[in-house]
């Protein structure tokens, strides 16, 4: 079982237009790009009221547009354990809602602190899995975001041998990696 942010977003919401979106509920490129073209302004407009230097490249990846602001130090954009970054995310797909009338699934990095943090969980998601293949006992993991249960997810499902399912409440929901 995958915990994939995304999923509640693909599914239609009965008040929401569709407009732009093919029968199968995905976004296409076009639309997509658009997103990453609205977040980029808001964003930019962020950086300038907070006095902040930045660049902003915008990527589609997959099926949901990807920003990300580089530069010199943004750890106050990011904050404690990417805290503020999850904020500014949700802020950016509602811009963008606002623009498009269709719920976003944007992603959006600062600092490179998404693409760090993925790196860690993917390593963490194949250790632990490794752990119940060696030990054959359940593991469960500390309570994690979305994204990051999805990047750990990911990693299980590479591991022969194992499962991962996502228990709990949010913001205490976690992850447990059982034998297969």
């Amino acid at each position: 079982m995958t915990d994939d942010p995304s999923a509640v977003a693909e599914t239609p919401d009965p008040g929401q237009p569709d407009a732009g979106l093919p029968a199968a509920g995905l976004p296409d490129a076009g639309l997509l790009e658009r997103e990453g073209d609205i977040a980029a302004d808001y964003l930019e407009g962020l950086l300038d009221i907070a006095d902040l230097d930045g660049d902003i490249d915008i990527d589609v990846e997959g099926n949901r547009a990807a920003v990300s602001i580089v530069g010199a130090d943004l750890s106050a954009l990011v904050g404690p354990d990417g805290a503020t970054l999850e904020a500014l995310q949700e802020l950016t797909r509602l811009a963008v809602h606002r623009e498009t009338g269709i719920r976003s699934r944007l992603m959006l990095d600062i600092g490179g602190h998404r693409a760090r943090r993925r790196e860690e969980l993917s390593a963490l998601g194949r250790a632990t899995a490794q752990q119940v293949v060696d030990s054959g006992s359940p593991v469960r993991l500390d309570p994690m975001t979305p994204f990051e249960r999805k990047v750990v997810h990911d990693a299980v499902s590479a591991v022969d041998g194992v499962v991962s399912e996502s228990e709990g409440e949010e913001p205490q929901r976690r992850i447990v990696v059982r034998p297969a």
